[in-house]
């Protein structure tokens, strides 16, 4: 079968032909003809298979034959929605819409945290056609009255297996509140639980269920081996395996972002280019680090889960995992950023004592057996014995066997928080002693705030109102074009032209936004019970926390169903993508890419 047979446009098949594409991959072949037809779909596919364009691709295709709607503001309402769990994911499927529909009156923009939202709330004014986004700042958009889904016609969840997990359901709960009841629902993913399929089946209507592989299997084509390590080698080996190889370009993976940072850092001192990406970073720095990888002036990227999720670099050769896993769908993800699109490549792992039952785990879960090979000088230690991990505010059991006493694993929990508060002191000291007081001697304002306007109340006045003027009324509200009326149909537009760059805008530092990127918090606040303990197994979709018999956290509950139950996630939001001038009023802009 080729594309020329799946009955799409002929500006779609002209751009994806331009990209060198002819014959389609197994699940484009059964999700394109499924989504045509108009059915909700439940597919799932090996990571790097090219799910991004089965669904993109008859998406363009239906909204190219649609009629547009005319949302509340009197713009072009969005047709399509695309939800995806991180702000790296959310920017590649907004560029591979625009890549695929360059030749198609459609618009498209993404919306994600870490930056601005003023660029953001003006794209969404002049009207959108496609909008991928991440939950939390489109939530928040909509929230301030910016952003009317009321038109949505096709909705994507990508990378299902998150989205629809605890911590993001309630954001999705919310989207699908506000989204109309009659729409077609597609849900794309690389793993499925059987609890997640049983919740994607209550939000989908009659849905086609497609599984082109066995169910969380990974790519044949990835060459996977363990390294034992011992517990303080790990980095030795980790720049050994590097160098000793040559490799110009590796993605690694560690369980929390300071791990990642101080992986980097060795890194960097062993003269091998790295840098950092998780969730504590600026939307900026995290774009710079990808540049910079892509390009290859940047040898190895350290990157945590979810902040590696949907990062997609052609002919990535190696992937090693620096810690294990605790949760054995992320290993599947992780070594699926290398080996895609019929690519060979290489995953290594390396394994500590206690780290070998979440070993154990993943090959259950992959059904396979992982080679092992030694490497001389870097294993495990005379008398090492396995230990209890800790991450965060969690303390984990991954060796093997039966866990330890309570006692043992008390004990770790003390230290772990010892050991936090210890390196928060050290942060705060190589800051300049952020938080100290300032010299009496320093001048200040009469009520003790420092003056900015000599009004001595320490707030600058705008407006009068509070609020900074815009255009000249004093309200702070920009006008609005509202002419409503009827719209034209999507295939009478021109196509959309060529985008012109613009600089980035400069990120906010938003605390909500890392909670929702990384599974791994580094910071343990006083507040948190340092005995509360957790080992591996099988995820509580209920979101409520357990208890056994005498009261205790039940030990069962791995990290990640403990940030679940912890509240909401707040997903990103960034820069608004392409946008062609439809309506003959408004000048092409693009903001945020």
């Amino acid at each position: 079968m080729t594309f020329d047979e799946l009955k799409l446009a002929p500006a779609i098949l002209k751009a994806v032909h331009e990209q060198g594409y002819e014959t389609p991959t197994p699940i484009q072949a059964q999700a394109i003809p499924a989504v045509l037809e108009g059915h909700d779909l439940l597919a799932g596919a090996q990571t790097g298979t090219g799910k991004t364009a089965a669904f993109t691709l008859p998406m363009l295709h239906k909204l190219t034959h649609g009629q547009s709607k005319t949302n509340k503001f009197g713009k072009d309402g969005i047709a399509a929605l695309v939800l995806t769990p991180t702000r790296e994911l959310a920017a590649q499927v907004e560029e591979s819409i625009r890549t695929y529909g360059k030749y198609l009156p459609l618009t498209s923009a993404v919306i994600f945290g870490g930056v601005g939202m003023n660029p953001q709330i003006d794209r969404m004014k002049r009207g959108v056609d496609i909008l991928v986004a991440t939950p939390g700042r489109l939530l928040d958009l909509q929230q301030q009255g910016h952003v009317d889904l009321s038109t949505v016609e096709i909705l994507v969840l990508d990378e299902a297996d998150r989205m629809l997990d605890m911590g993001f359901l309630p954001d999705v709960k919310k989207i699908l509140a506000l989204v109309p009841r009659e729409k077609q629902s597609l849900l794309f993913s690389a793993t499925f639980s059987d609890e997640i399929r049983d919740l994607a089946h209550t939000l989908l209507k009659n849905p086609q269920s497609i599984q082109v592989t066995p169910r969380n299997t990974t790519v044949q084509r990835i060459t996977q081996v363990v390294h034992p390590a011992g517990r303080g080698r790990k980095k030795e080996l980790l720049a050994h395996v590097i160098q000793e190889h040559e490799w110009s370009q590796v993605l690694v993976f560690t369980r929390t972002k300071f791990g990642a940072n101080s992986v980097a850092e060795y890194l960097q001192k062993k003269g091998i280019t790295a840098m950092a990406l998780h969730g504590n970073k600026s939307q900026t720095a995290r774009t710079q680090a990808l540049a910079g990888f892509k390009s290859g002036d940047i040898r190895a990227l350290v990157a945590t889960d979810i902040a590696a999720r949907g990062i997609d670099i052609d002919d990535l050769p190696h992937v090693v995992n620096y810690e294990i896993p605790n949760v054995p769908e992320d290993y599947v993800h992780r070594i699926g950023r290398t080996g895609r699109a019929g690519k060979e490549g290489q995953a290594v792992s390396l394994v500590c004592l206690d780290e070998e039952g979440f070993m154990q785990e993943i090959e259950r879960f992959t059904k396979q057996d992982i080679p092992t090979v030694v490497v001389e000088g870097f294993g495990p230690e005379p008398g090492e014995e396995a230990q209890p991990i800790a991450m965060g505010r969690q303390v984990l059991w991954g060796g093997k066997g039966r866990p330890p006493s309570r006692e043992v694993m008390n004990a770790a929990a003390k230290a772990a928080r010892s050991e936090m508060m210890q390196r928060i002191r050290e942060n705060k000291d190589k800051s300049g002693g952020s938080g100290k007081r300032k010299p009496e001697g320093e001048a200040r304002s009469g009520n003790g705030q420092q003056a900015r306007n000599g009004n001595g109340g320490g707030q600058q006045v705008r407006n009068g109102n509070g609020q900074q003027p815009r255009n000249g009324n004093g309200n702070g509200q920009q006008p609005r074009n509202g002419n409503g009326g009827g719209r034209p149909p999507r295939s009478n537009r021109p196509a959309q032209p060529a985008q012109v760059a613009r600089a980035p805008q400069q990120p906010r530092d938003d605390g909500r936004e890392r909670a929702f990127d990384d599974d791994g918090d580094d910071r343990m606040p006083r507040n948190v019970d340092p005995l509360r303990t957790n080992m591996p197994g099988r995820r509580d979709m209920t979101g409520v926390k357990r208890v056994n018999a005498n009261g205790q956290p039940d030990p069962t509950r791995t990290s990640i169903d403990s940030m679940g139950a912890t509240g909401r996630r707040h997903g990103g939001g960034g820069g608004g993508g392409g946008g062609g001038n439809r309506r003959g009023g408004n000048p092409t802009r693009n903001y945020g890419r």
